[in-house]
């Protein structure tokens, strides 16, 4: 983003506000809300909204950035605390999976329809795949798993990522998306398992 205008530092209460304004729209979405609605619905007036964004979209785009942001850091702060590398893919899966329970289907509608904000949806999309590469490399070197064009898995997992964000694939399944991850997370640590020779 480019802008000749230096953010200030928010205050304590638009940092109180921004989280309530993110639980509302996780559960509700966004595209329906007027930017009176949302003053309604949060206690506080436009000028206040307008304080955090000059427009609805721009407000939008502020909330999901800050969703996908707190979501990522909190995934790995979970990541950073384990040592094995199976291990990691599964507790990174998992704790997309538990960030996205948070999400409205509504939520992802929403930011999908928004090309905006669905940009945000598709960095997050590249960056967890990204990650995922960088744990299987990293188990290939330790000789945990086989042998692998690590990018080439770690893209074929992205786009499942993204179907089960949008809810395309969960939808097809008739699964949750909790159930999704963790079917991923078996699919990926099964496939790429070295096969121990017996003694």
């Amino acid at each position: 983003m480019t802008s000749s205008i230096t953010r200030r530092p928010l205050t304590p209460r638009q940092v109180d506000l921004l989280g309530r304004l993110e639980q509302l729209v996780l559960a509700e979405g966004f595209a329906h809300f007027t930017l009176d609605d949302l003053a309604a619905r949060l206690h506080c007036s436009k000028s206040t909204l307008y304080a955090l964004a000059a427009s609805k979209e721009q407000l939008a785009v502020r909330v999901v950035g800050r969703y996908f942001k707190g979501a990522a850091e909190r995934i790995e702060q979970r990541v950073s605390e384990i040592g094995d590398v199976r291990a990691r893919v599964g507790t990174y899966l998992a704790g997309a999976a538990e960030e996205l329970r948070r999400a409205s289907a509504q939520f992802i509608a929403d930011v999908s329809a928004f090309a905006p904000t669905r940009s945000t949806y598709e960095r997050n999309a590249r960056a967890a795949a990204e990650r995922i590469r960088s744990f299987i490399q990293e188990g290939v070197r330790e000789g945990v798993f086989r042998e692998v064009h690590a990018t080439l898995i770690a893209e074929m997992a992205g786009l499942l990522i993204e179907g089960i964000q949008t809810g395309v694939l969960t939808r097809r399944a008739g699964v949750t998306d909790a159930e999704a991850f963790t079917a991923l997370g078996e699919l990926l640590l099964d496939g790429l398992r070295r096969e121990r020779s017996q003694a």
